[in-house]
């Protein structure tokens, strides 16, 4: 006699829906978002300036006024001529000594690479000058004191 073992039925899992799988995409959210805030970040903080307040009024002497431009090359003038950023710093460092209120002015041509701007006040801020006055003038051809004619306006 054969003897037959009693059936045994196996009953199929569902599989998991796309709705069940919700809590675990909020779990991995939420881990990505906890190791983004406890990470250090290494924040460049750039160039700290203190700027007027508004509406103040700052007086400065024609004598203590450094005129510079840069043209749409990135070349560097002073009163029209053409200077590297040594005898800038040169010009800077000597009128600082005699008057310690004096100011620097950038005119810079619309079209001046961005590098050849942040170098110069680099510059300017390395030798200690407070007062520095940036203004922006409208692209135009590379020529020599395209920006503002090398300050002489």
């Amino acid at each position: 006699m054969i003897r037959r073992s009693p059936k045994i039925t196996l009953r199929r899992r569902k599989r998991g829906s796309i709705e069940n799988s919700s809590a675990l995409s909020d779990m991995a959210f939420l881990l990505i978002i906890y190791f983004i805030v406890i990470a250090g970040f290494n924040v460049n903080r750039g160039f700290l300036m203190n700027l007027p307040r508004k509406g103040s009024v700052t007086t400065v002497k024609s004598g203590d006024l450094l005129r510079f431009s840069l043209d749409g090359r990135g070349r560097l003038f002073f009163q029209g001529n053409s200077v590297t950023a040594g005898e800038a710093s040169g010009k800077i460092r000597a009128l600082a000594a005699e008057r310690p209120a004096m100011a620097v002015a950038l005119s810079v041509n619309g079209g001046a690479p961005w590098q050849s701007v942040v170098s110069f006040i680099d510059l300017a801020r390395g030798l200690g000058v407070e007062n520095f006055s940036l203004t922006m003038e409208p692209e135009t051809g590379p020529e020599p004191g395209g920006a503002g004619n090398g300050g002489s306006r």
